[in-house]
């Protein structure tokens, strides 16, 4: 069953030993706010994603990516990690590759047209 991104983000605050309210004065927003975020009630652009993996220290890729049944590497009784292993699914991968394979085909083509023109 795959988890809502609120609830992975809730995951890691916890194990990073942050409070609701010590993230949501990060953001600059309301901990009732940040709250919504966590119980999926409130969805998040790229931005704001980013900027909460950048507060709990950990990759966006690996905060969309978390899945507590992976990670305790490192972990102390008190909850606290330092780092933390997430495998990619091979399916994101094939996808990334693919995306990576397309951008180079746009890039030669682009080039192609820039010697083209000159």
């Amino acid at each position: 069953m795959k988890k809502e991104l609120g609830l992975k983000i809730r995951q890691i605050r916890e194990l990073k030993g942050y409070s609701q309210e010590y993230i949501a004065n990060k953001l600059k927003i309301s901990q009732r706010s940040y709250s919504k975020i966590e119980t999926n009630q409130t969805k998040i652009d790229w931005e704001r994603i980013t900027k909460i993996a950048e507060i709990l220290e950990v990759s966006p890729m690996d905060m969309v990516a978390f899945d507590d049944n992976l990670i305790f590497h490192n972990c102390t009784q008190s909850g606290k990690f330092e780092s933390f292993i997430n495998q990619f699914p091979e399916k994101i991968i094939e996808q990334y590759e693919l995306r990576i394979k397309g951008m180079e085909n746009e890039i030669a083509f682009l080039k192609e047209i820039i010697t083209k023109t000159k």
